[in-house]
């Protein structure tokens, strides 16, 4: 084992998919050796140049830039911004001398894990999804370590270096209590609660049709609905929709963890992050898929739930038509929601990004518990 504190340089940008889950390895390496030394590679116009900051760890910013689909003018100056970011990273990689470099996914996470191999670091992938985004698919193949959240990722990966662990989640989900949530939601404890939520930006397709359907939600006396309708949205559905005492219409939602507690019933997207904490938390789900992500990532997250029991699959296209039937028939259904609970928790992970850490500082040279 080595005498130097552990240096560890993480990668991952682009979404709160890839950006959160390497927060979160983070965050459990300083737990279990306060001394290591965590630094992050990003892009500086994306969501890590303001989440990585807040989460109290340095980003040094990339050059990267993924293929753009149907547009070749636009991809001419690609290949330059690539070699730009390797070069960048090449310095970087020099400079820190990390034990071991960690990729989350995302473009910028290519250049800086190349270099790192290129100088002899060991790698270490966490993929996300059901479905292993390119780039991770890429550098799998270099990876000492690849620790995937869905069975199905196995498929794309070397499989004898790969091992499911599951997505990091964020500890707080696992401590909230239902009675607690709904006092901060001002909800009887006996309510029925509907939590739909289209993200952080939301989704016109989820706020569309529930505005569509819910008079006959709210028909039933015992269902409160919180409908989280994003940033983009809020102003819009305030002024479309008529208030109601069961009714909680907020912009965004900052403590997930008394959101999932307080509901009974989730509708969503099938995100890689959404998918493990309802594992985590065991909130039974009707997981809508974005049509619009890159190899459909979230079709094949909600179908790897509904096979496990855990959630409704209930595509984009079936949404106007079928939502409020779907939500009313398992909200009259507790049994149908227990079993989904219980399907969601048997396939939870919650120590996930202890096991990754763990394997992080062992893949480094170092003892985890220190």
């Amino acid at each position: 084992m080595s005498d130097r504190a552990p240096h560890i340089l993480m990668a991952g940008g682009g979404t709160g998919g890839h950006v959160y889950p390497a927060i979160a390895i983070a965050d459990a390496i300083r737990a279990l050796r306060p001394e290591a030394r965590v630094v992050f590679a990003g892009t500086n116009d994306r969501l890590e140049a303001r989440a990585v900051p807040e989460a109290g760890y340095a980003l040094h910013p990339i050059t990267a830039e993924g293929v753009h689909r149907g547009s070749v003018t636009a991809n001419l100056t690609v290949p330059v911004r690539m070699m730009r970011g390797l070069l960048q990273s090449w310095r970087l990689v020099g400079a820190l001398e990390p034990d071991v470099a960690v990729g989350t996914g995302g473009y910028v996470a290519a250049p800086v894990l190349l270099a790192a191999w290129l100088r002899g670091r060991p790698l270490l992938i966490q993929e996300q999804n059901a479905y292993a985004g390119l780039t991770n698919r890429l550098l799998a193949r270099l990876a000492a370590r690849i620790h995937l959240a869905f069975d199905e990722a196995a498929a794309w990966v070397p499989t004898e270096r790969a091992v499911v662990t599951g997505n990091p989640t964020r500890r707080a989900l696992r401590q909230a209590e239902r009675s607690t949530a709904r006092a901060a939601y001002d909800l009887p404890e006996d309510a029925r609660v509907v939590l739909v939520m289209g993200g952080s930006l939301g989704s016109a397709a989820l706020n569309e049709a529930l505005h569509h359907h819910l008079p006959s939600l709210l028909q039933a006396p015992s269902v409160h609905v919180l409908w989280q309708t994003g940033q983009r949205y809020y102003e819009a559905v305030r002024d479309a929709v008529q208030p109601h005492p069961r009714l909680r219409i907020v912009e965004y939602i900052d403590r997930m963890a008394q959101a999932y507690a307080a509901a009974t019933l989730v509708v969503c997207r099938a995100g890689a992050l959404t998918c493990s904490e309802l594992m985590v938390t065991g909130t039974p789900a009707v997981l809508v898929p974005s049509p619009n992500v890159t190899a459909d990532h979230q079709t094949k997250n909600a179908k790897s739930m509904e096979r496990a029991g855990a959630a409704r699959l209930l595509a984009e296209a079936a949404l106007e038509a079928r939502l409020g039937t779907l939500v009313m028939r398992l909200l009259d259904d507790p049994a149908a929601l227990d079993e989904m609970a219980a399907a969601a928790r048997a396939r939870a992970h919650p120590d996930a990004a202890e096991t990754i850490a763990r394997d992080v500082l062992a893949l480094a040279g170092h003892d985890p518990s220190g």
